[in-house]
């Protein structure tokens, strides 16, 4: 490691000024008595120095280097004051043997003088023989200045010949001997630790070090959810972080005993190009790694929701049109994250090449290697695919695209040469490139590809050729949305739901989707499924409705990629409408036939029904881990079936008397022995009801309502787990009276729940049956009897008045703390033709617990009757659906009717109104 130069050093820290003030102090009393002093001086000039670091970072906010270099050169020296303090002052020895030596070697990051201003001291005491009584009260005397200055010490002590022992037995020890970087003490201790290290320790044991790094990298990896586009990354650990990078030096340093990461060019590890994005990328993550620190004032890594306005605030990024500044900023930081990984992909490809090539054959087939074939001009070997020469892409730079179809045609690898030729030549794609024939072609066999599309796309936007060939994907590269749903960046996202769609198309996703499974092989056309699946949401951050945007993309570019103008129409459809089924079945009551009427007017052909389903399914899927679930699947087959049905039939559609005697039919099987159950009640339910409710549901309440009729139960509470919907089923019988269903919904999140959906029903005699169905907030269901006797018990106490519940729910904790990040504004949208008999209200706000609670208490302040409540949650920001009528079954018809109940349920989705109301509780 070469020594660290800081620009003007003594505004940092004056060595000379502080030693002289320490010996000022201790020579007015003694070392013992100005021990407190001392501390002070210390602690003053550790203070001061980072006051001054911080300031420069204020001024340089994307100098990483030179602020880490900074906060390791502050702390050497103040460790250099110390040290010299104590031998001098507080335990002078003139007269040493051989054995009271010592050498302070600084390990690990800040060995190689990166260090964060809040991260760990980690330093490593040498001495040439087991410590002796004076080694030990040096020792011991520096470790108390440390930690009497607040500093979190990582320190070892250890003689040279135990120093080696455990350095060839634990990994961590060698890792972080591998950059000890000599700081003070005696010098010749340190170079004899370092000559024995590189004898006894490295020699022989490379391919092993290379092997465990390695291991150590990828359980890191899935440590941190295997994905460099997550959007909440950890700077340090995460994939394409600090770490990488690290690991990288560290290989480099073990195999080839460079100094530093400029010498990975002269041993051949990388390209001078690939050099200084290492350097480029590295100096961004330090630099972000340090404002994390200052920001937070501690030794934080994950750059989480609500940190991220602040770094991007402190490095300068502004707002600009259809993205905020954290989105440009976290968008810098994830093609940062994007170079590292194409740099471990080389490094460690062109590694292997030099180990492969050290190699010796031993045995029969010493000297034998597979023969390379050719494929269409390019070398194959080892299942390796490489371009014969330098020149390759330049001679005609369609090939870049070329490369990449044959790899997932034939199921190869590319060449890390290749990839590297490759991404240094992206650059001669221009618009005649874009417009060949040819290149098109097989840009197209490539996105539709039998084996692996998603993996060789991956490669190609990580050598920077997707984003040439298709300039609008290069817009979208790296993006992410500040969103607590979205989970990866808008490239990522895209490539794992062709990933999702080229698995679905081979059947290994049956279970999961048996609905996408079973309709694929019948949509017309395989490219329009996978080219609308590339450009769904290619127009993100352009500000505008992205849908829209996005169809007009691809008006422009499908008929470029060589779609036909019917295909071209199809795609440009699907882009603009891919919200529209997801909406419908989670946001509208399936069983209103007003729902699927509306919802077939747009889509009007079964063909778009099959494709439009499988690219809902693939796109909610490829939004992150947790978002798909049962019940989501089960509401789009639903909609799916029915939809199907009106299409295939047109307006000859089974009868409401028809449809109701089919759906008794199937209760009756169902119930088994209890089937005249639904004869005993038959003057209980209408029509209404049969329609409304899956069959299996009224298979569940007709036995729960029957019973309490025959006890005359005057409340009856059931819950249990329904698996078809991934959820818990909660039915609640007893006398109808206004304010019923808001104290239902506030006893399950008093229990720990949240609504995912519910339906209101009032029998012929005045008896309500209310069905919700219940998840908790990591959207699982409740299934232990203990969960599903507090459901129960929180609902009869809510019912009965036996708690008081606004003050209680006001106390529940928010189950996701960091959505006080975003700021939702709660909006309210009425919709008079979404269905014949209801009024449909959309409410938007900030999801947060018992709000569903809120806006039915609001809506029975209103004197509505709701009829059904569909609730969706999109991270951090909720929409609840409800189907009301007013206390005489009409609609809101006036205007004057829906300002009133707008304004309730906007008060009711406020923010500000919660917190007054916390307060009053508190304040009670």
């Amino acid at each position: 490691m070469t020594a660290i130069r800081i620009p003007n050093q003594r505004a940092v820290i004056d060595r000379r000024k502080l030693t002289a003030a320490i010996a000022e102090e201790v020579a007015a009393t003694s070392a013992e008595k100005a021990r407190p002093r001392v501390v002070e001086l210390l602690r003053e000039a550790l203070a001061n120095g980072r006051a001054e670091l911080a300031r420069r970072l204020q001024e340089k906010p994307s100098a990483g280097h030179e602020c880490t270099h900074g906060h390791a050169f502050l702390m050497d020296q103040l460790i250099r004051v110390m040290h010299d303090h104590v031998v001098t002052h507080v335990y002078p020895a003139p007269n040493r043997s051989s054995g009271e030596r010592l050498a302070i070697i600084a390990v690990g990051g800040y060995g190689r003088a990166e260090m964060a201003p809040h991260s760990d001291v980690d330093i490593g005491f040498v001495t040439p023989t087991k410590d002796t009584p004076w080694c030990e009260q040096v020792i011991e005397a520096m470790l108390y200045f440390l930690w009497d200055l607040s500093l979190k010490v990582g320190h070892s002590s250890r003689s040279l010949d135990d120093l080696i022992r455990m350095a060839k037995q634990d990994l961590t020890i060698r890792t972080a001997l591998l950059e000890g970087r000599y700081l003070w003490g005696d010098q010749d201790v340190m170079e004899e630790a370092s000559r024995r290290f590189w004898a006894e320790v490295v020699r022989g044991s490379e391919a092993q070090f290379v092997a465990e790094k390695l291991a150590e990298r990828d359980a890191r990896h899935k440590r941190m959810g295997d994905s460099r586009y997550v959007v909440e990354p950890n700077v340090k650990d995460g994939k394409g972080g600090l770490r990488d990078l690290q690991t990288l030096y560290w290989i480099g340093k073990y195999i080839h005993k460079v100094r530093n990461a400029a010498e990975l060019v002269d041993v051949g590890l990388l390209t001078k190009s690939e050099y200084r994005a290492f350097r480029r990328a590295e100096n961004f993550l330090l630099a972000t790694r340090c404002h994390l620190h200052t920001i937070t004032g501690r030794a934080e890594d994950r750059l989480t929701f609500d940190l991220q306005p602040q770094i991007a605030k402190a490095m300068h990024f502004a707002d600009r049109t259809g993205k905020s500044a954290v989105e440009r900023f976290m968008q810098f930081y994830f093609l940062q994250a994007k170079h590292v990984g194409h740099l471990t992909g080389v490094f460690l490809a062109q590694l292997d090449e030099q180990i492969a090539s050290k190699r010796k054959a031993r045995g029969l087939l010493a000297g034998f290697r597979a023969k390379p074939r050719n494929v269409r001009g390019y070398r194959v070997s080892g299942g390796r695919i490489a371009a014969p020469h330098d020149l390759w892409f330049q001679q005609d730079p369609v090939r870049l695209i070329e490369i990449f179809q044959i790899a997932e045609e034939d199921n190869l690898e590319v060449h890390p040469e290749t990839m590297r030729m490759a991404s240094r030549d992206a650059g001669l794609i221009k618009g005649k490139i874009r417009k060949d024939k040819r290149a098109n072609d097989l840009f197209m066999k490539l996105l539709t590809g039998h084996n692996n599309p998603e993996v060789v796309l991956r490669w190609m936007n990580e050598a920077g050729v997707f984003g040439r060939f298709v300039p609008d994907f290069g817009k979208v590269n790296a993006q992410m949305q500040f969103d607590m749903y979205h989970h990866y960046t808008v490239d990522e996202h895209t490539i794992q739901a062709i990933g999702l769609l080229s698995r679905i198309e081979k059947g290994s996703l049956e279970q999961e989707h048996p609905l996408a499974s079973e309709i694929i092989g019948t949509v017309s056309s395989r490219r329009v499924l996978y080219t609308a699946t590339l450009l769904h949401d290619i127009a993100k951050g352009r500000g505008g409705d992205h849908s829209v945007l996005g169809a007009e993309v691809a008006m422009k570019l499908c008929p470029r990629l060589g779609l036909s103008a019917e295909e071209t129409e199809l795609v440009a459809w699907l882009v603009r409408h891919h919200l529209l089924m997801s909406a419908t079945a989670f946001k509208r009551d399936l069983s209103d036939m007003k729902t699927i009427i509306d919802f077939v007017s747009q889509v009007q052909s079964l063909d778009r029904l099959r494709l439009l389903a499988t690219l809902t399914i693939v796109d909610i899927r490829a939004v992150g881990p947790g978002i798909w679930n049962s019940w989501k699947g089960q509401l789009l087959s639903e909609l799916f079936e029915l939809s199907e049905e009106r299409l295939r039939l047109g307006h000859k559609r089974r009868g409401r008397a028809e449809r109701v005697a089919q759906r008794k039919a199937v209760v009756a099987e169902l119930l088994g022995d209890k089937a005249y159950i639904i004869e005993a009640l038959d003057d209980r339910f209408d029509d209404s009801y049969w329609i409304a409710e899956p069959e299996d549901v009224i298979a569940i309440n007709l036995p729960h309502y029957y019973a309490a009729k025959e006890k005359q139960d005057k409340l009856s509470i059931h819950a249990e787990y329904y698996e078809a919907r991934g959820a818990t089923l909660v039915t609640v019988i007893g006398d109808d009276h206004p304010g019923l269903f808001y104290r239902i919904a506030g006893g399950i999140h008093l229990a720990g729940g949240n609504v995912i959906d519910a339906r209101i029903h009032t029998t012929r005699v005045g008896k309500a049956l209310d069905n919700f169905l219940v998840q908790d907030p990591l959207g699982r269901p409740f299934r232990e009897e203990m969960q599903l006797d507090r459901l129960r018990v929180a609902i009869e106490d809510a019912l009965g008045n036996k708690v008081e519940l606004l003050p209680q729910l006001a106390k529940r904790p928010h189950p996701r703390a960091r959505a006080e990040t975003f700021e939702v504004r709660p909006r309210v949208f009425f919709d008079n033709m979404a269905s014949e008999r209801f009024t449909v209200i959309e409410v938007n706000a900030k999801d947060r617990p018992a709000l569903l609670n809120r806006l039915a208490r609001a809506m029975f302040e209103a004197n509505l009757m709701v009829n059904s409540a569909h609730i969706t949650h999109y991270g951090e920001r909720a929409v609840d659906t409800f189907y009301v009528t007013d206390l005489l079954g009409g609609k809101l018809d006036t205007a004057d009717r829906r300002k009133g109940v707008e304004q309730l349920l906007l008060e009711a989705a406020s923010e500000q109104v919660e917190a007054r109301q916390v307060e009053e509780v508190e304040d009670a």
